[in-house]
C-alpha cells in the first residue's frame, strides 16, 4: 500500500538534490557563460532538462520496479552487453569519480579552514577518501544522525548564503571587463550546462520512489514538478546571491565561492561558519557515496564469477570490505589524477560526465524501445506529451554527451578509456560460457543475468 505523500516526497527529492556542487560549480558556470542573466538562464534550463529526466524515469521505475534500475532498464530494452559496461562503469567511473569530485570540493573549502601548503586540496581530497573508507573497511557505523546532517548542513548553509549575499553583502561593481571581451563563445554553454547539470544529479535516484506514492499518477507529476521547483528556486536564489555579493568576475575566480561571499559579508568567522558546514555536509556525502557504492561493487561480486572477490562479505565489518578498498584505490588514484592535472575539481568533472551522459542517453532510449516492444504492459504513469518528452531528453542528452568530450579535457578522455577497457571482461565471458550472463544469486536473490528477460 503507498504510504508516501507528496509532501514527503517534494522533501525527499529536495535532500537528494540539493547537495555540496552548489557550492562550487557556480564558479565553473560563471566561467563559461556571457554575463549574470546568461548564468541565471543556464540554471533555470537546467532545472527544465531535469525535470523531464524525473519523468521519464519515473515511467521506467514505477513499470519495472527492480534493485538494479538503470542496468535492469538498459538489459531489458537494450541487451546484456551494454548493461554490463554500465555495471563496469559504476564499479570504475561513476561512484568513484564522484567520491574524488567530493575529496575536492572538501579539499577547496578545508583550505579555508586550515591551509596545507601549495597542494592542500588534494592532500585534503586524498585524507577524505583514505579516512572514510578506513571507517567503512572498520565497521564503524556512522549512524543515520550522520546522512541527515548531509540535509540540514546544506539547507542551513546555503540559506544562510541566500540571505547574507542577497540582504547583507554590498553590491560588487559591475564586470566591465567581462562584458567588454564579448563573452566566452557559444562552445562554452554546453561546457557550462554539464557543471549546472552535475548540481542538479540525484533526481534520477528520487524517481524510484514513484511507486509509493499515494494517488496515482497526479502525485507523481506533482511531487516531481514541486520538488523541481524548489531546488531550481534555491539554486537561482543561490546564484542570485553570488553574482550581487561577488559580482561575475569575483564568482568566475572563487574556488571557494560560497566561503569568499561570508568573508565579504561578516569577516573571517563568516567564511569559517560556513567553509564548516560545508566540510560537514561533504564528508557525509562521501560517506553515502562510498557505503552505496561498495553495495552495488558487491552485488556485481555476486553475480559475475569473474568479479568474485568483490562479492565477500565480512562478518566482522558487516559490510564488503574488498569491495571498499578496489573502490578506494581506484578514487584515490582519481585524486592523483587530478593532482597531476591540477585542476583536480574540474579534471573529476570531465572525467564522470562523457560516461554519465552516455548511459543517461542509452536509459532514454530504453524508455522509446519498451513503449514499442512492450505496449501492453501496465503502466501506473505515463510521460506526458509522448514521444516529445523522452525525445526531447534523449536530444539534451545527446547535446551534453557531446559537450563533455568536445568541450573538456584530458579527464574526458580518460573516462572514456576507462569504460572502453570494460570490453576485455566482457570478451572474456563471453569466451568462457559463449555469453555473459550472471551466476545465480544464493539464497533466492534475484540475478542481474544477461539472460533475455521475461516478460513483466
Amino acid at each position: 500500500m503507498p504510504s508516501l505523500r507528496v509532501v514527503d516526497a517534494v522533501a525527499l527529492v529536495v535532500g537528494i538534490v540539493v547537495g555540496a556542487g552548489i557550492f562550487r560549480t557556480p564558479s565553473l558556470v560563471a566561467q563559461n557563460a556571457a554575463g549574470p542573466a546568461a548564468v541565471l538562464l543556464l540554471w533555470g534550463l537546467g532545472g527544465l532538462v531535469s525535470l523531464i529526466g524525473a519523468m521519464c524515469y519515473a515511467e521506467l521505475a514505477s513499470t519495472w520496479p527492480h534493485a538494479g534500475g538503470d542496468y535492469h532498464y538498459l538489459r531489458r530494452a537494450l541487451g546484456g552487453s551494454l548493461a554490463f559496461l554500465f555495471a563496469w562503469a559504476r564499479l570504475t567511473v561513476i561512484p568513484t569519480g564522484s567520491i574524488a569530485l567530493l575529496g575536492f570540493i572538501f579539499g577547496d573549502y578545508a583550505s579555508q579552514l586550515l591551509p596545507l601548503g601549495e597542494h592542500s586540496s588534494a592532500v585534503y581530497a586524498a585524507l577524505s577518501v583514505v579516512v572514510l573508507t578506513g571507517l567503512n573497511v572498520a565497521g564503524i557505523q556512522l549512524g543515520k544522525w550522520t546522512q541527515n546532517l548531509l540535509t540540514v548542513a546544506v539547507v542551513a548553509g546555503l540559506g544562510l548564503v541566500i540571505l547574507a549575499g542577497l540582504f547583507a553583502a554590498p553590491a560588487a561593481p559591475a564586470p566591465a571587463a567581462v562584458a567588454a571581451s564579448g563573452g566566452p563563445r557559444h562552445a562554452a554553454w554546453g561546457l557550462a550546462m554539464v557543471f549546472v547539470l552535475l548540481t542538479y544529479g540525484g533526481w534520477n535516484e528520487a524517481a524510484y520512489i514513484s511507486s509509493e506514492l499515494r494517488g496515482g499518477r497526479r502525485s507523481i507529476v506533482s511531487a516531481l514538478l514541486w520538488s523541481m521547483v524548489a531546488v531550481t528556486g534555491l539554486y537561482l536564489l543561490a546564484n542570485a546571491a553570488y553574482l550581487r555579493g561577488l559580482g561575475m568576475a569575483g564568482v568566475g575566480q572563487s574556488d571557494a565561492v560560497a566561503a569568499e561571499l561570508m568573508q565579504r559579508v561578516a569577516g573571517p568567522s563568516g567564511a569559517s561558519l560556513i567553509s564548516l558546514l560545508i566540510c560537514a555536509a561533504v564528508l557525509t556525502s562521501s560517506n553515502a557515496t562510498i557505503l552505496m557504492g561498495s553495495r552495488t561493487h558487491y552485488a556485481m561480486g555476486r553475480d559475475f564469477p569473474l568479479f568474485s572477490p568483490l562479492g565477500r562479505w565480512s562478518a566482522r565489518a558487516s559490510a564488503p570490505v574488498n569491495a571498499l578498498l578496489v573502490q578506494g584505490a581506484i578514487s584515490l588514484a582519481l585524486v592523483g589524477v587530478g593532482f597531476i592535472t591540477r585542476r583536480g575539481f574540474e579534471t573529476m568533472v570531465e572525467y564522470t560526465a562523457p560516461v554519465f551522459w552516455f548511459f543517461f542517453l542509452l536509459t532514454g532510449v530504453s524508455l522509446l524501445v519498451l513503449r514499442r516492444r512492450e505496449p501492453d504492459v501496465p503502466r501506473p504513469f505515463r510521460v506526458p506529451l509522448y514521444p516529445l518528452t523522452p525525445l526531447l531528453f534523449c536530444a539534451s542528452c545527446a547535446y551534453l554527451l557531446y559537450s563533455s568530450l568536445a568541450y573538456t579535457g584530458a579527464g574526458a578522455l580518460v573516462g572514456v578509456a576507462v569504460l572502453a577497457t570494460g570490453l576485455i571482461p566482457l570478451a572474456l565471458m563471453r569466451r568462457r560460457t559463449g555469453h555473459p550472463r550472471s551466476t545465480p544469486s544464493p539464497g533466492g536473490r534475484k540475478s542481474w543475468g544477461f539472460g533475455r528477460p521475461r516478460s513483466a
